[in-house]
């Protein structure tokens, strides 16, 4: 692609690309030497690069290493030029008058050149040239990395609602190259909007836009946007999240524990929980009144001596700024539990006659399944009747002896002095009076 002028016989080379510019033996060289050195370059190409260096990135304001080496060098001159292709050092010697470039290392393999203090106008491609036949060069391009500002998170809403849709802007500014945004929330990536503009002082300005719905659990989360770029490392700014919401509300039933019976009382505790925190908690019961005699105290709800008229819904309405909640307790009143009478102590003794029915031995074979314990049953109840029958036949005999004996007792007092007695009248006398009046009346006949 070169330009060839031929001012007599003489060839200049003009326009050459950046990317390969000629040796300086070319620029004046006879025609017919050109020719053929051209026509050698086309047919016998180099095999092996003996010189090498590497491209370099640094941060504004660091220090650059600039590394020229050789492979196998023969003695060959090694030099380094600027962008300009002003000779910076050849072999251990600084011609260019700039006290930022310093010789490190100066050896036949190696010529390596730090340069302090960089700035954006030292970015270019440095040549690495050694001398040989025909002379090599290599090309470091020096990349001068500039970091952006400290980023910052611009929120279009400072107090949120939850279910409502907020903006948050990140930029980070004056930066080379440009660099990139990402945006989390939590432990969460969200993607966002970027935009790149170039200054007129050839930076970039990057910025990002984030649109998001919150809701209730974002309150207190933080939205971190994340500035990545080569010069710096875990570069970021956060911004934290005031999401207000309606009520949570919940009843929790403290007394009673199991069911709810008639004449006990019940006692409900409405939890209501929001941001702004609720300021209003009423009580309610659906499609009626709350009962007259219903204690209410803030979140507290206390009805004494229940009764079955008293059931229903009972709701908690608890609400904010943001909106209005409630929870809902279902009333179903049972009877109240049955007690068993205390015996009392009776002096009538009952007898209660049990009849035992036998079952044929083939109704009882029929009825395998159920017949073991209705014969347990039946043998208990015949043992228990038994035993009381037992007593009572011995109760009879004993009451049975005893009047008996009492009556011949009776009997045996009463015919004292009877069989003395002349007539009836006597007899009665002394069975009344014994044998000792009868002994002291006497009569005597004249």
């Amino acid at each position: 692609r070169a330009k060839a002028v031929l001012p007599g016989r003489m060839v200049v080379l003009k326009g050459t690309s950046s990317e390969s510019p000629p040796p300086l033996f070319l620029m004046h060289m006879p025609i017919h030497y050109f020719l053929i050195y051209v026509s050698l370059s086309l047919f016998c190409p180099v095999v092996s690069q003996n010189l090498v260096t590497d491209n370099v990135s640094v941060v504004e304001g660091e220090m650059a290493i600039i590394s020229c080496r050789v492979k196998n060098n023969d003695d060959s001159v090694i030099q380094l030029l600027n962008p300009n292709r002003q000779t910076i050092y050849f072999r251990d010697v600084r011609p260019l008058k700039d006290a930022r470039f310093q010789l490190v290392n100066f050896s036949d393999n190696e010529l390596r050149v730090s340069l302090s203090n960089v700035s954006l106008s030292d970015e270019g491609r440095y040549v690495c040239q050694l001398y040989t036949d025909p002379p090599q060069e290599a090309y470091a391009d020096i990349t001068v990395l500039i970091p952006p500002g400290n980023p910052i998170i611009e929120a279009r809403d400072e107090v949120l609602s939850e279910g409502n849709e907020t903006e948050m802007t990140c930029t980070a500014m004056s930066s080379k190259p440009a660099a990139t945004i990402r945006w989390m929330k939590g432990d969460k990536e969200l993607p966002g909007k970027p935009k790149v503009e170039l200054t007129y002082d050839k930076m970039y300005t990057v910025s990002s836009r984030l649109t998001f719905t919150v809701n209730k659990e974002d309150d207190g989360v933080p939205v971190v946007c994340i500035v990545d770029h080569p010069a710096v490392k875990d570069f970021q700014a956060q911004k934290y999240l005031e999401v207000q919401y309606k009520p949570e509300v919940k009843i929790v039933v403290e007394f009673p524990q199991g069911l709810t019976r008639e004449g006990e009382n019940l006692e409900l505790t409405c939890q209501a929980k929001g941001k702004p925190q609720p300021q209003r908690v009423n009580w309610v019961k659906v499609d009626d009144d709350v009962p007259s005699h219903a204690v209410i105290t803030g979140g507290d709800l206390y009805i004494e001596n229940l009764n079955k008229s008293y059931n229903g819904t009972y709701r908690c309405v608890a609400s904010n700024a943001v909106g209005e909640s409630y929870d809902d307790y279902i009333l179903y009143v049972y009877d109240a539990p049955t007690t068993t009478p205390i015996p009392t102590t009776a002096t009538t003794t009952t007898t209660t006659i049990t009849t035992i029915i036998s079952y044929p031995e083939a109704n009882q074979d029929s009825r395998a399944g159920e017949g073991t314990p209705r014969t347990v049953d039946h043998a208990v109840i015949g043992g228990v009747v038994a035993v009381v029958v037992f007593a009572m036949l011995c109760l009879l005999i004993v009451l049975g002896r005893y009047f008996a004996r009492h009556k011949g007792t009776y009997f045996t007092h009463e015919a004292k002095g009877a069989d003395d007695a002349a007539d009836a009248d006597t007899a009665i006398i002394n069975a009344e009076g014994g044998h000792t009046n009868s002994d002291e009346k006497k009569e005597y006949y004249i």
